[in-house]
């Protein structure tokens, strides 16, 4: 179908809400460890929780960077993949605080989810509106194979 347009799927859409959403969440989360807290204190944290201060440096700058990954569509599978491995890093020093984040010291109910919501971004990969496309081929809405 040379030449052809194809029509968006449940599935494009579907990879590009999820897509913007956790990108913009771990945009979020990465300027708050930078802006807010800074990344001596997100350090100082780590360290209080048993973690090297150091990490503060690449967890921050991978939420910023794998952030903006997300939102573009670039390399999904991968990028959702590592960030979702992150998020379950992220849930464990919240274990013992209960199932509520609302919880006195935040519960593991919010890193989780998203975990799992990044995990599902994996599988479904970027969708046919990210710069990589689908099984990070470069696509847009025009079909161009034959």
């Amino acid at each position: 179908m040379t030449g052809s347009t194809r029509s968006l799927t449940g599935q494009d859409i579907a990879a590009l809400l999820l897509r913007l959403a956790l990108g913009t969440m771990f945009i979020a989360h990465g300027l708050t460890k930078l802006l807010v807290w800074t990344l001596s204190g997100t350090g100082a944290f780590f360290a209080s929780i048993g973690l090297p201060a150091w990490l503060a440096w690449p967890i921050t700058g991978l939420e910023l960077v794998g952030g903006a990954l997300l939102i573009l569509g670039v390399r999904v599978r991968w990028v959702a993949l590592i960030l979702a491995l992150e998020l379950v890093g992220a849930s464990i020093p919240h274990i013992a605080n209960g199932w509520m984040f609302s919880s006195s010291g935040g519960g593991w109910e919010y890193p989780v989810f998203l975990a799992v919501t990044a995990l599902a971004l994996s599988c479904l990969d970027g969708g046919r509106l990210s710069l990589s496309g689908p099984a990070g081929q470069h696509s847009s809405l025009n079909d161009r194979s034959s």
